[in-house]
């Protein structure tokens, strides 16, 4: 967005836990003018309005108001909000997964088409810096492997969809997104509902991934391992950090009659400027809206990342959950 072009009128439809991000990066943003939320809850929907120095509306009077909107409700409702914000002529940002159905999506697809506003999904890891790092150099690695882990303990909200369908998610798409492919085979287990699970994913060009994602685990994980025929690269979420790891070769030495086993490791560490991956992606999506451009995640995108993500959930198991679960 250039320095001549006016903000854009933008909303927020549904102002939960990840609704109340979108207004804070949207108030702080240049590129954009939050004219208002809105919420089933009016109480929280007042309360946030003025905590952001905006204005609590009804849908109707929100979506006569604005040129785009950030749409963050449960995901059943994705896809009526969103052909409503398009037959009003909106730019809609949807938050992932971008339907709860991939045959309501592929009606989605269609009313986007038809109607020529912008629709980006969000998967907000796509704008990660350390991400946006990774694809500066992974043409030049001859790829083996991927292994992601998001891992974390139960937290202390209601969540009905399972770890693969809330988490494992944003890892499918930037799997998918870096190999520029569907896989030809999916494996998966699952425990606990899929509270934790793992999904195996091999693909035509012979690279495999292991995707895990957990609910149960009392650490916390956010981390992308790529093994390459040159090196293994180590991606970190929250820290936004790469290590590059080279090694020499391999030796044995004798020491006091024992055999020890020596390997030097180079580490390379990319420079990778932080921010918030959340502002990169709004302000992205309103440089499209001004632009009339292509979204950096499309609707397709978030159906593939939806397809894959939904044939892993189907493994799971009927082992009840342990009681110090409270996310039920």
């Amino acid at each position: 967005m250039t320095a001549e072009t006016l903000p854009i009128d933008v909303g927020v439809i549904g102002v939960g836990s990840m609704g109340q991000h979108h207004a804070r990066v949207y108030n702080n943003l240049p590129s954009a003018n939050l004219v208002g939320i809105c919420d089933y809850d009016q109480a929280l929907a007042e309360e946030v309005a003025d905590e952001y120095s905006t204005e609590a509306m009804g849908l109707g009077e929100l979506l006569d108001s604005v040129d785009a909107a950030s749409i963050v409700v449960p995901t059943v409702h994705h896809y009526d909000l969103a052909v409503q914000c398009l037959e009003t002529d909106i730019g809609i940002m949807i938050e992932k997964p971008v339907v709860d159905e991939l045959q309501v999506g592929y009606k989605l697809l269609e009313k986007a088409k038809e109607s020529k506003e912008v629709v980006q999904v969000g998967h907000v890891e796509r704008f990660n810096p350390a991400i946006v790092a990774l694809q500066e150099f992974l043409d030049e690695l001859t790829v083996i492997d991927i292994t992601s882990r998001r891992l974390g303990p139960p937290p202390n909200r209601d969540i009905a969809d399972s770890a693969v369908i809330d988490l494992m998610i944003h890892d499918i798409d930037i799997v998918l997104m870096l190999l520029d492919e569907m896989p030809s085979s999916i494996q998966s287990v699952g425990v606990y509902g899929n509270r934790h699970a793992t999904g195996l994913l091999e693909f035509d060009s012979g690279v495999m991934a292991s995707l895990t994602a957990s609910r149960l685990t009392q650490q916390t994980a956010r981390t992308l391992d790529i093994t390459a025929e040159e090196c293994l690269v180590k991606l970190d979420y929250n820290d936004q950090s790469i290590d590059i790891h080279r090694s020499s070769m391999p030796e044995y030495l004798e020491e006091q009659g024992r055999a020890l086993f020596r390997e030097m490791t180079v580490i390379e560490q990319p420079q990778i400027y932080g921010e918030e991956p959340l502002a990169r992606e709004l302000e992205s999506f309103l440089e499209v809206v001004a632009s009339d451009g292509e979204p950096a995640v499309t609707v397709s995108d978030g159906l593939h990342a939806l397809e894959v993500a939904q044939k892993i959930d189907e493994t799971g198991t009927d082992l009840p959950a342990p009681s110090w679960i409270t996310d039920d």
